[in-house]
């Protein structure tokens, strides 16, 4: 028997991958952003400040705006938006400007801070090379996905 179903639509597993990432990043925050109203002063503002690079000090509700912004990218990527592909890369590449300073800072010591700085900028640098591949591209100037 022949399969008559319509083709799922193809969506690049490093597409997935980096929305996933987002969608991770957005959980965090709307997790911390809960427990922070819920319970002002339990958690230390210093928990969000690898994603917000010091905007966590507008407090939780900077913590839900971040994370609804990247709960979007994670959804345009997905539905391969060419919107939602710059807004990642750009959020990439802010990402990797803000970690800079902090992994030159950390580089003093060698230690833990180090490697998870570094490991920060390696995973942006990986998407902004991934999104800016002319296949990748292609995909999401020619997707038909709305």
């Amino acid at each position: 028997m022949a399969d008559t179903s319509e083709p799922a639509s193809s969506i690049p597993t490093g597409v997935t991958v980096i929305a996933i990432l987002f969608f991770a990043a957005a959980a965090y925050l709307g997790l911390l952003a809960v427990v922070t109203l819920a319970s002002p002063g339990s958690l230390s503002m210093e928990l969000a400040a690898p994603l917000l690079n010091g905007l966590e000090l507008a407090g939780p509700y900077m913590y839900l705006l971040m994370g609804g912004a990247g709960a979007l990218i994670g959804w345009g990527l997905l539905r391969l938006n060419t919107w939602a592909r710059r807004a990642a890369l750009v959020v990439a590449l802010i990402g990797v400007v803000m970690l800079v300073p902090s992994v030159s800072a950390a580089a003093v010591d060698l230690g833990t801070p180090l490697l998870w700085g570094g490991l920060g900028i390696i995973v942006r640098v990986i998407i902004v090379w991934y999104l800016y591949q002319e296949p990748v591209k292609t995909l999401f100037d020619d997707s038909t996905i709305m």
